[in-house]
C-alpha cells in the first residue's frame, strides 16, 4: 500500500477512503445493515486501507454508531474522519459552525463512535452566519484538548479556503489540511480555482461522488426511470429538495454521454466502468484520496479495482476530452489542450 501524505501535515492515508454514508437503514439514502457494514469495514482494513469517513448527520447518527462498533478494538488502524454542520435537531443552535453547535456535535460524535478522539474533523460546509474566526478558534480548542488531531473542510469555495487560511495564520490557530470536494468526470469545476487554492494553501483532497452518484458506473440509462432502490431512485424520492435537484442534475444528456464513453474504454481495457471512473479521478493532479461508498462487499471489491488500474495516456485523453467542462474554460481562459497535464 502506497499511503499518501494528507496536505501540509504528517498524516498518511490510503488512496481509497471508505465512505460510510450508506451505513444504516433509517433516514437519508442509507441501505446497508450493520452486519454487512462490519464485513465491509473488516475487509477494507484487512486489505491495508486505513482512511474512513463519516458525518454526524448520516442516517441520523446511525452511520457513526455502526462505524464505532465496527472499529472497536481496531482504533489504532483507522484514520477516522467525521464532519459537523448539518442539522442534528430542531433548534436554531442545532446546526452550523458556531461554538455552541460544534461543541455539542463533537461530544455527540465521540459518544456515537465510541472513541475519545477524532483523527480528522471537518466542517461539512461553510456557515455564512458564523464568523470563521469563531469556528477556527473552537476547532483549535478541540485540537489543544486532544479530542481532535487534524482539521479540514468540505464543499468550501476557493475564496472560503483562502479566508480560512488567512484567519488561521492571523490568529495563530490550527489550519485546515484537507478539503472534501465533489469531483468526477461529470463535475470538474474544482479544476478552475479550488484545486489551485488547495495546492497553494497546503490542503490535500478527499474526493466525494467520484462516480457521479453511480451514473458513471453505467447504472442508469436514458429515458428510463431509476429503480426505486437505486441511489438515484432514493434521491429523486427524497423529501429534501437539494437531494432531488442534485440527482436531476446528474441524470442529463452530458453525464450519460460521458458514461457511454467510460463504458467503451472499460470494454477495451477488459475492466468495469466503475474502475475506469475511479482510476480517472485517482490519477488527477491534486487528488490525495478518493471516497468510495459501497453498500455491500461486492461493491467494495468492484470499487477497489479502480485503485490498481492505471489508465493509459490515450484513454485519459479520450476521457478528458469527452468530459471537458466549458465552465473551466470560462474561469481560467484555458482550452482543453492548455489545461491538460503532461502524462508521466
Amino acid at each position: 500500500m502506497e499511503y499518501q501524505t494528507l496536505g501540509h501535515s504528517g498524516l498518511k492515508v490510503s488512496p481509497a477512503c471508505l465512505g460510510t454514508m450508506n451505513f444504516g437503514t433509517t433516514g437519508g439514502v442509507g441501505s446497508c445493515d450493520e452486519p454487512e457494514a462490519r464485513r465491509i469495514v473488516d475487509t477494507f482494513l484487512e486489505l491495508g486501507h486505513n482512511f474512513v469517513d463519516t458525518a454526524d448527520a448520516y442516517t441520523g447518527g446511525q452511520s457513526e454508531e455502526i462505524l464505532g462498533r465496527a472499529i472497536s478494538g481496531k482504533r489504532p488502524l483507522v484514520v477516522l474522519a467525521t464532519k459537523a454542520y448539518l442539522p442534528t435537531g430542531p433548534g436554531p443552535n442545532d446546526r452550523g459552525l458556531s461554538r455552541v453547535h460544534l461543541t455539542r456535535a463533537l461530544e455527540a460524535s465521540l459518544r456515537r463512535l465510541g472513541t475519545d478522539y477524532i483523527d480528522l474533523y471537518l466542517c461539512h460546509q461553510w456557515d455564512p452566519h458564523t464568523p470563521i474566526e469563531e469556528t477556527l478558534a473552537t476547532l483549535d480548542g478541540f485540537v489543544r484538548a486532544g479530542k481532535v488531531r487534524y482539521l479540514g473542510c468540505s464543499n468550501f469555495t476557493a475564496s472560503q479556503i483562502v479566508e480560512s487560511r488567512w484567519a488561521a495564520e492571523r490568529l495563530g490557530l490550527t489550519p485546515f489540511i484537507v478539503l472534501q470536494p465533489q469531483y468526477s468526470m461529470a463535475a470538474r469545476a474544482i479544476e478552475a480555482e479550488i484545486l489551485p487554492a488547495c495546492e497553494r494553501h497546503g490542503l490535500g483532497t478527499m474526493i466525494w461522488s467520484p462516480l457521479a452518484g453511480g451514473v458513471l458506473a453505467g447504472r442508469y440509462a436514458r429515458h428510463a426511470v431509476p429503480a426505486a432502490d437505486s441511489r438515484m431512485g432514493r434521491l429523486l424520492a427524497s423529501p429534501v429538495p437539494m437531494a432531488r435537484t442534485w440527482a436531476e442534475g446528474l441524470l442529463n444528456d452530458r453525464t450519460l454521454h460521458i458514461a457511454d464513453e467510460v463504458g467503451k474504454v472499460a470494454a477495451e481495457l477488459g475492466t468495469t466502468s466503475t474502475a475506469v471512473a475511479l482510476a480517472w479521478v485517482r490519477q488527477r493532479p491534486g487528488v490525495t484520496s478518493v471516497i468510495i461508498g459501497p453498500r455491500n462487499l461486492d461493491q467494495l471489491h468492484g470499487n477497489l479495482a479502480g485503485f490498481t488500474l492505471d489508465l493509459p495516456p490515450d484513454a485519459i485523453d479520450r476521457l478528458d476530452e469527452i468530459s471537458w467542462s466549458p465552465d473551466i474554460t470560462a474561469v481560467t481562459g484555458m482550452s482543453l489542450g492548455q489545461h491538460q497535464q503532461p502524462h508521466s
